[in-house]
Order: structure tokens, then sequence, then C-alpha cells
């Protein structure tokens, strides 16, 4: 899933956004790219479950392609 993180503009921020995903499914895959400000997770958690744990860290997500499915590990 790919999702659109507008606050994550630099490597400490993409950093915060990938130990917020791993806090609640550490064997999700995550790749970051502040530069686009997007972050693609390959993960068994949910949306709102990713979109909760990033709203807490202080990095609010929307999804880049809306009705994307989750892909599994």
């Amino acid at each position: 899933m790919e999702l659109r993180i507008e606050d994550m503009t630099c490597g400490g921020c993409a950093k915060s956004v990938r130990q917020a995903i791993l806090s609640i499914d550490p064997n999700a895959r995550v790749t970051t790219n502040p530069e686009a400000r997007t972050v693609v997770v390959e993960t068994t958690a949910t949306l709102a479950a990713l979109q909760q744990v990033l709203d807490e860290a202080g990095y609010p997500a929307t999804t880049k392609t809306p009705g994307t499915a989750l892909r599994t590990l």
C-alpha cells in the first residue's frame, strides 16, 4: 500500500514513520521516500491501524491510491 505523508520531509521524519509502522507490525516491509513524501508498506496491519499509529506519531497519512488493497507478507 502506498501512503502520502505531507509532513515527512527529511530522513529523520522517514525514520520516525518507519518506527511507528514497525511498532504495530515488526515484520512489515517499509520503503520511505521523503522527497516524494510517500511510504510503501507491505504489512498485515489494517489501513486504519496504520493511519492511527502515524497520526499518533505526528505524521498523518492518506492513501495515495484509493482502493488499493493491502499486500500481506
